[in-house]
């Protein structure tokens, strides 16, 4: 989703050749060698003051039936749930190992009775349920599975989640108000009548918004996840309940990985014309195992730094053979999605995970492009004490005119209590840094693809692997030193936490724009090449955004717009201007 445009150089002399790809496994971090085994911490309990617990059980004693009831049955025993709840809600900490997991249990269910317009189910159990190691995890691909209309083309997690993922997709549209109002204005026009896209992303509700919303103005969709982690069970199980054929669950294998994307484009009895990729997994698998595809396809629409990257070399090759469209370069995509959506979903995702205190913490920030900016913005403001690596000595200034000290990792790296990197590079962190690291030291990668961690140098006889909780692993040196990874190096915000439904707004409103611009326009307006979204559309998709700020632009008059050389209606920058 969110990443860098920093060290390009470098990292596009790495990356693989057109005709030198490997065979696609398409995320290159691998998955852990063995089973994790649990850790099992036991708790101490607190000792209460013996009146305090008097009082409490006598509390207990005249609660009414129906109270102690709520909680179902299995914690009659003497009564310890509900002293534990009271014993909570006093301000106490009383722990129990036996006793936590039903607490929270029923903390979930008690949320499920939330009136209207408060936080919906899914919401709360985004991280507990859907990222839990307890849930099934078990692959689905063998597991025959229906809709409630008989549909079969499609493989998820649990088609029971279908309800609760409907109510996540509702309320991520509030906060997406242009992809509802561009739905009202063009849903008769129908501009993508007769597309047949099919779609690689991170599945959850705010993109199951945007594929909604190109059926309603005419697109037939299929989907799969760009992300083994990112994926919303319960929302992919809502856009299969519509008839959407998705392909996708939370912790999918590489292999799976692969099998979701091929199911998605080599279908019999459909052939894609559009594509939409965030990454260029899909690209790249079709190019590989489906290259007669394109020979029908009209146009790509790209968003990530990385699928970039790859279409450039493509171009560069000679071998590209249709339009595509370079969404990650837009503004808004830049400004919004990479600045604004990181700086606060970094936070989110490390709180989730370590439940660190940022206060005087020793960062290390390996890039300063629009991620970069947006990390250290919010890392500065909790009291972090952060660092810069950069390889592009523009933004290196940049980083020093906001106060950084830019550094090169191998001089910082053994004071450093985290690493994050947003390069979109490959081996930005690698075996020599982390054999220097300290004990304790938190690593996490917040660009789009797992190669800027060298996680294979990891994967060692002498080195041991300990899962601690969902997307947490330590990995122990002989000596006893552990680092702390976070989802295996992949991305953070999507795979530990949350982002901003209403900058995800942004970002799906530029897609959908994209996709109709390539497949609505007249033949021979786009050649075989790489395109940025034209400036147009670009402030077109900021203005839809502005009535929820209650905002009112100036409009030029004639006379202004004269003088400056533009139309009053816009565009109002050229195209190099850098906002």
């Amino acid at each position: 989703m969110a990443e860098e445009r920093d060290q390009t150089g470098a990292s596009r002399g790495d990356l693989p050749q057109p005709d030198e790809y490997s065979e696609p496994h398409l995320e290159d971090g691998a998955v852990l060698n063995g089973e994790a085994k649990e850790k099992t911490t036991k708790h101490k309990s607190v000792k209460c003051n013996l009146n305090l617990l008097q009082m409490l059980k006598a509390a207990e004693r005249w609660s009414p039936p129906q109270s102690r009831d709520r909680y179902g049955a299995e914690e009659s025993e003497e009564g310890t749930g509900e002293l534990v709840t009271e014993a909570l809600k006093t301000g106490m900490q009383i722990q129990s190992t036996e006793q936590k997991p039903k607490f929270n249990k029923h903390y979930a269910n008690t949320s499920r009775r939330s009136p209207a317009g408060s936080i919906s189910q899914l919401s709360i159990d985004s991280y507990s349920s859907v990222c839990s190691d307890s849930e099934d995890e078990s692959s689905p691909r063998d597991k025959p599975q229906k809709t409630s209309k008989g549909l079969s083309d499609f493989c998820i997690k649990n088609m029971k989640q279908a309800e609760f993922g409907r109510r996540e997709i509702e309320t991520a549209q509030q906060e997406m108000p242009a992809l509802m109002v561009l739905r009202k204005r063009a849903c008769e026009e129908r501009p993508l009548a007769g597309a047949k896209v099919v779609g690689c992303t991170h599945i959850t509700a705010q993109t199951a918004v945007l594929i909604e919303t190109l059926s309603v103005l005419g697109a037939q969709c299929r989907w799969a996840a760009c992300n083994i982690f990112s994926t919303q069970n319960a929302v992919a199980a809502a856009l299969a309940e519509r008839g959407i054929p998705v392909f996708a669950w939370r912790g999918e294998s590489e292999e799976d990985f692969g099998w979701c994307i091929d199911r998605c484009v080599g279908a019999e009895t459909w052939q894609p014309n559009m594509i939409l990729d965030d990454g260029g997994d899909l690209t790249h698998w079709i190019y590989k195992k489906h290259p007669g595809l394109f020979r029908k396809i009209i146009g790509i629409v790209e968003e990530s730094v990385t699928g970039i990257y790859r279409l450039y070399q493509l171009s560069k090759a000679g071998k590209l053979c249709v339009p595509a469209m370079n969404v990650n370069d837009s503004v808004t995509k830049q400004k919004f999605e990479n600045l604004y959506c990181c700086k606060e979903s970094i936070l989110d995702g490390l709180k989730r995970t370590t439940d660190i205190m940022f206060g005087g913490k020793q960062v290390v920030v390996c890039g300063y492009g629009e991620v970069g900016k947006g990390c250290c913005a919010a890392l500065k403001a909790l009291g972090a004490v952060v660092y810069i690596t950069e390889v592009d000595p523009i933004c290196a200034v940049q980083a020093c005119m906001d106060g950084f000290r830019v550094i090169t990792l191998s001089e910082v790296v053994r004071q450093a209590d985290m690493v994050i990197t947003c390069t979109g590079n490959k081996n930005v962190v690698e075996r020599e840094h982390l054999d220097r690291m300290k004990s304790g030291c938190i690593v996490c990668n917040m660009g789009h693809c797992s190669t800027e961690i060298d996680l294979l140098s990891l994967r060692t006889a002498e080195l041991r692997w300990e899962h601690v909780r969902p997307k947490v692993d330590h990995v122990i040196w002989p000596d006893g030193k552990r680092i702390v990874l976070l989802a295996e190096g992949r991305l953070l915000n999507l795979s530990c936490s949350t982002v901003p439904l209403f900058v995800l707004s942004i970002t799906a409103t530029t897609q959908a724009l994209a996709l109709i611009e390539l497949y609505s326009a007249p033949e021979g307006r786009y050649k075989q090449d790489v395109y940025l979204l034209p400036k147009k559309m670009d402030e077109y998709v900021a203005s839809l955004h502005l009535q929820t700020f209650d905002a009112h632009l100036t409009e030029l008059t004639d006379e202004q717009a004269k003088y400056l050389g533009i139309s009053k209606h816009g565009p109002f920058k050229p195209n190099y201007y850098k906002y």
